[in-house]
């Protein structure tokens, strides 16, 4: 005898799984029914070499013919719209994914304040520190003055954007949406290793860089994602990255990854063995770089106590 209102459950019709549900959603979907982080990151990479092939082709269209591959113009102009190519694509990717842009490390109201100022005294504090140590070894001269007046405040000021945008292109590059992503799939340090070595790669094409130089670039590459962990965020370490570019090639005047700049402040020389002068690839190749990342990286643990970060997930 039926009860009225009871109903018969095999008459009824069964609720139609996700799209995305079975073996074949499980390789482009997550349990959280996001896409995956490694489709994501290839979809990013997608975007970032559409905007750089674009800005590229515009900037060789419209650059004067003659510009030297190192030179100060050349370098800016790669910086910025290398910069505005790998962020542009992290914007695309936020209205995708549905998420706030800052949380991919670059929040807009931290940016160039308190953060970025005690980085950049880390990275002024670092060079200093480190051609301190190769000159008491004997390791290094500063020479004569190289710049004079009014072209020693321009190319003061030349560099000191410069190596800003690098900072902001190759932070966020290594450690903005990319690490953020990565570490979705595989975990913060997993990620950063992975990146921190990638990004000691790239360095090799530089010429005068070695594999020494490309492992000092892998072991910062490490201790800025540690700072990354601990401030939440990259004004820190882009405020680093940029003032250690600038006391290498300006103040100090020495090569900076292998390259040697025009523009700089004096005729210095460096002078002993690669052990401490680090060679062609300049003091990042010197033995005391490595012992001056291993305090700085105390500094960090230090000054910015361990706290739950909302940046990226563990």
């Amino acid at each position: 005898m039926d009860i009225e209102g009871s109903t018969d459950s095999s008459s009824q019709p069964l609720p139609t799984p996700p799209a995305h549900e079975g073996n074949s959603g499980k390789l482009f979907f997550n349990e959280e029914g996001e896409l995956r982080a490694g489709w994501r990151l290839l979809v990013y990479a997608t975007f970032v070499i559409g905007l750089e092939f674009g800005g590229g082709f515009l900037f060789l269209l419209f650059a004067p013919p003659g510009r030297e591959l190192y030179s100060p113009g050349f370098l800016f102009a790669e910086e910025v719209l290398s910069f505005l190519a790998v962020f542009g694509a992290a914007l695309i990717m936020a209205r995708i994914e549905r998420r706030p842009v800052w949380v991919y490390g670059l929040p807009a109201r931290g940016a160039f304040g308190k953060l970025f100022w005690q980085g950049y005294l880390f990275g002024l504090v670092e060079i200093s520190a480190l051609i301190g140590l190769i000159y008491a070894f004997g390791g290094y001269s500063f020479g004569s003055l190289a710049l004079q007046g009014g072209e020693l405040l321009r190319w003061g000021i030349l560099w000191a954007i410069v190596f800003i945008f690098t900072g902001l292109f190759e932070e966020f590059l290594f450690r903005g949406y990319t690490q953020y992503t990565l570490a979705d799939g595989i975990g913060f340090w997993p990620a950063a290793i992975l990146l921190s070595c990638s990004f000691g790669a790239v360095h090799l094409r530089n010429p005068g860089e070695n594999w020494v130089g490309a492992a000092g670039v892998v072991t910062i590459g490490l201790v800025f994602a540690f700072a990354l962990r601990r401030t939440g965020n990259l004004w820190f370490v882009v405020g680093w990255h940029a003032s250690f570019d600038f006391g290498e090639t300006f103040l100090y005047s020495v090569p900076d990854s292998g390259v040697r700049f025009d523009g700089h402040l004096s005729n210095a020389a460096l002078h002993g063995p690669t052990w401490l002068t680090g060679g062609s690839v300049g003091p990042e190749g010197s033995i005391f770089s490595f012992m001056m990342m291993g305090i700085l990286a105390l500094a960090v643990h230090l000054f910015f106590p361990a706290k739950n970060s909302t940046l990226a997930p563990s």
